[in-house]
């Protein structure tokens, strides 16, 4: 059985991208890459939404742009032999032979893929993450701090859900980003 983890950078305040939509000062420096590349080693899919979908795509062609680090391939060999979900009602093809598209959510499908998973499943992007997390279906999450803070924008969690967690890890990594990672505490 897979664990369900929902995985991104934020802010300091707690947005994935600014008012503007914007995200650059997320980009993570070489010490952050690697560290996010160990951390995502154990995924063996990815769930994202069409937005999401469409900024990590890039990772299925980053190993013929010239000039790439080697963190920056290695992720891109992570990010290609995993399987992605794509939960989209207007995207019409994706790239990439391990890649699929679900029109809807369906939370009880998601339960029996996470019953079923040899790996972990990461959710990625916070409008897909906050139909996992309302419907209980997430088990870890992991912030990555990054050392901004944007002062409004698209917000890493729901703002209608609670959520009762544990640290399980917190490390500083790279140029001021903190990791963060909870577990959901049992609440029965």
């Amino acid at each position: 059985m897979g664990k369900l983890i929902f995985s991104m950078i934020t802010s300091l305040d707690g947005y994935v991208s600014d008012s503007d939509g914007n995200f650059g000062w997320s980009a993570p420096e070489e010490e952050s890459h690697a560290f996010i590349n160990e951390q995502t080693r154990s995924i063996g899919t990815y769930l994202y939404g069409r937005r999401m979908y469409d900024t990590m795509v890039y990772w299925e062609t980053a190993h013929t742009v010239p000039g790439q680090s080697p963190v920056f391939l290695e992720f891109a060999r992570i990010w290609q032999a995993a399987d992605k979900i794509v939960y989209s009602t207007t995207l019409d093809g994706v790239a990439g032979e391990r890649t699929r598209i679900e029109r809807t959510f369906d939370p009880e499908a998601l339960r029996k893929l996470k019953a079923e998973a040899e790996a972990d499943i990461a959710v990625a992007g916070p409008d897909l993450a906050a139909h996992a997390i309302r419907a209980g279906l997430v088990d870890e999450y992991q912030l990555f701090v990054g050392p901004a803070i944007v002062g409004g924008g698209h917000p890493f969690f729901p703002v209608d859900v609670r959520v009762n967690l544990e640290l399980l890890d917190e490390r500083r990594v790279g140029n001021g980003m903190v990791f963060l990672r909870y577990g959901v505490r049992d609440t029965a």
